[in-house]
């Protein structure tokens, strides 16, 4: 039985089964992971947007809190070609409207020839087409958020691993997920997460040894504030960054960014290292890359469109992916940068020598 519509800025309308009743809209996007649906619908990444999955059964293994990589979820809608009850359950507890029972492969391949594209979505009992429609002008309507990042961020300082003997990293959060601050954990370093929007006193109140750009949604332009500690600390501090944070790092340090096609969201991302030659298996999730590196040099590129993976400067001291190595869910072939990451930082024991 219909109960719902989705709406595309193509001139579809698509007729599904409603599972989380509601009206929303944003831009529609598709990942190809066909699992970790619990870390991908809590990836901060998401936020404002559509999310529709490619792989046709989402929730075959239930919803555990455990493999969440924030507090909520973050896509303003779900789309697949079937959800099971765990996920439309925890969907529903969430007001985030989902359906199913729709051609999930016809829209991907829409998606793949078209770009993404803006969309509405009415689903309920009286739910109606023109319900979507109004959604999708609304969208239309919509200049892209700027601020994105206070939806995302905490709000104040909050401290992880405060007795570990590593590194301290202060770890901007543009929306980070959390799996970015237990990877640093386990390898005993102290994690202070600030806010998006933090200032240079913010930073130098914690007296970093590593400043950390996250992942976040949005054009890395829009994150001004981060781009600012950038240039401010760049060859004083070692710099990190991870997805967003690789577009912020590039846009500060005379690069350049701009939107893809359809963006780069999956567990299967093929990445070749330029100095190794060796290519390995990637999680990732952006609609953005950057199209100049500035001051930096390319060291990974994507397989499958040559777009920059990695960039590094020695003089600098900045590494940077836009991938993420955390995974979650994913390969784990690039757990290692956490290992590069850390390693910028001069050990006490070399410093005396």
């Amino acid at each position: 039985m219909t109960q719902a519509y989705v709406a595309l800025e193509n001139g579809q309308i698509i007729e599904a089964r409603s599972r989380s009743p509601g009206r929303t809209r944003g831009e529609l996007v598709f990942t190809t992971a066909y699992t970790g649906y619990e870390e991908s619908l809590t990836d901060p990444s998401y936020e404002e947007q559509i999310l529709t999955f490619s792989y046709p059964l989402i929730g075959n293994y239930g919803v555990r809190e455990d493999r969440f990589e924030s507090n909520r979820v973050h896509p303003r809608g779900v789309v697949a070609r079937e959800l099971t009850e765990d996920v439309a359950e925890w969907l529903r507890s969430e007001d985030v409207p989902a359906v199913d029972e729709l051609d999930t492969r016809d829209l991907v391949t829409g998606i793949r020839e078209q770009g993404a594209m803006r969309c509405g979505i009415a689903a309920g009992p009286d739910a109606t087409a023109a319900e979507a429609e109004a959604e999708l002008e609304a969208c239309k309507g919509m200049s892209e958020h700027t601020d994105i990042g206070s939806q995302v961020s905490v709000e104040e300082q909050v401290t992880y691993n405060p007795d570990g003997v590593g590194p301290t990293v202060a770890l901007l959060d543009c929306g980070a997920k959390g799996s970015i601050a237990s990877s640093l954990v386990e390898r005993d370093a102290v994690v202070e997460k600030l806010p998006y929007d933090a200032t240079v006193a913010d930073i130098d109140s914690v007296d970093p040894d590593i400043l950390f750009i996250s992942n976040g949604p949005g054009d890395p332009e829009n994150f001004e504030a981060a781009a600012a500690l950038v240039e401010e600390f760049v060859g004083e501090v070692p710099l990190a960054g991870i997805c967003l944070g690789q577009q912020v790092i590039a846009n500060a340090l005379g690069g350049e960014t701009q939107k893809m096609e359809f963006g780069h969201r999956g567990v299967n991302q093929p990445v070749r290292d330029l100095r190794s030659d060796r290519v390995v298996m990637t999680t990732q999730n952006h609609g953005y890359t950057v199209s100049e590196p500035g001051n930096l040099d390319v060291t990974q590129i994507n397989v499958n469109d040559d777009t920059p993976e990695g960039l590094e400067s020695d003089e600098l001291d900045v590494i940077t992916r836009q991938y993420h190595p955390e995974a979650n869910p994913g390969p784990h072939d690039t757990l290692g940068f956490f290992d590069d990451v850390l390693a910028m930082v001069e050990s006490p024991e070399a410093a005396e020598q």
